[in-house]
């Protein structure tokens, strides 16, 4: 889906992972690999990302540095972050955390199909509209969102 959107907008995608990701050698995409270490890739977006930039993850821990940078991130599911819901989001990943952390037990993610598919895509859709717009008055420079 990203891959589709970058090339239809002539965007440069930027994969950063610890492990190649299969799929990514497209011309308008490239991969960013990072040391197996723990946080080298997040760390490594962190780093990358700025305001113009837009990033796809389900980590919220990495969701909140980068809210708090001004990056505007989204998950798979379509869920764009910010300052209000993250604060939510991370406290119950918190409480989460804790109770599978002593033995109890948590329900886990719902299944992804196609109506959270329609909904990432109509997210993506609209956050890169809205930063191609803010970008326009700055066309010119080299810096790229994806």
């Amino acid at each position: 889906m990203v891959l589709r959107f970058s090339g239809r907008l002539g965007i440069k995608a930027v994969f950063v992972a610890n492990r190649p990701i299969p799929g990514v050698e497209e011309a308008n995409a490239c991969m960013e690999l990072c040391p197996p270490s723990e946080g080298a890739a997040d760390n490594r977006i962190v780093e990358l990302a700025t305001n113009r930039d837009l990033v796809v993850t389900r980590d919220l821990p990495l969701a909140e540095r980068l809210v708090e940078a001004g990056v505007t991130t989204l998950d798979d599911r379509g869920r764009v972050f910010n300052a209000e819901n993250m604060r939510q989001l991370r406290s119950l990943r918190d409480f989460t955390v804790g109770l599978a952390e002593n033995g109890i037990a948590v329900e886990r993610t719902p299944l992804y199909g196609a109506k959270q598919l329609k909904t990432f895509a109509n997210s993506l859709d609209k956050e890169l509209s809205r930063l191609i717009r803010l970008a326009a008055p700055h066309q010119g420079t080299d810096s790229e969102s994806a």
